[in-house]
């Protein structure tokens, strides 16, 4: 190994780009891995344990959370959600960055983890309202009804930008996909993040001091 694995956290407004954009980095290294969740809901058909998400019985969650194995979590619409610890500790200690798709409290709640050193956050902003709720209706996904929500959620959601390490807007997918390719590129390289320098640095060291005899 020659560095730690990174926890890339990437959030957005609904309609931004963030799961498009986390694809991508997927397909540009294939290394990468996605946080997979857990959740108290009841799989749906086709969906696998340990594959779309981790299922687990409220008790097992609210157990997890008191043991202090859960990176981040949260309840929604009844049931709960979040990442465990375990897997994503195992993965950046053998060298593989994970990728978590969250909003602002669920990489609030990393950021402030053990795992806190190894986490890169990232927001991606909209280049204007009109256009975020255009790619919404584009999408044709969702009713007016659910579009007004995610709208309206979008303004508090946005009012967090300042607290990412990065901010990038999304004019054009494959400008803002250069653009998160450029940062990972240089958080790989951070010093900090490269254990196999110290023993390098040691043996240049150790040929001045053959050189001086």
């Amino acid at each position: 190994m020659t560095r730690r694995g990174l926890l890339i956290i990437l959030s957005s407004p609904s309609g931004a780009g963030k799961s498009t954009l986390a694809r991508r980095l997927m397909a540009w290294d294939s290394t990468m891995q996605f946080s997979i969740s857990a959740t108290t809901r009841a799989p749906r058909p086709g969906e696998e344990d340990g594959r779309e998400y981790y299922f687990r019985s409220r008790a097992e969650f609210e157990a997890m959370i008191e043991a202090g194995e859960m990176l981040e979590h949260a309840e929604v619409f009844g049931n709960l959600y979040g990442s465990p610890k375990a897997p994503v500790a195992e993965a950046t200690a053998r060298g593989t960055d994970v990728i978590f798709d969250i909003d602002w409290q669920g990489g609030q709640q990393i950021r402030n983890s053990s795992l806190s050193e190894d986490v890169i956050s990232i927001f991606l902003l909209p280049p204007s309202i009109a256009e975020l709720e255009n790619r919404l209706r584009t999408r044709a996904q969702d009713s007016d009804e659910v579009i007004a929500g995610r709208m309206q959620k979008s303004r508090d959601e946005i009012s967090h930008w300042a607290e990412y390490d990065y901010c990038l807007v999304n004019r054009d997918i494959d400008t803002t996909e250069a653009d998160l390719i450029s940062i990972l590129t240089a958080e790989r390289l951070r010093r900090t993040r490269q254990p196999a320098l110290v023993p390098f640095v040691r043996d240049l060291n150790a040929e001045f001091e053959e050189r001086s005899t």
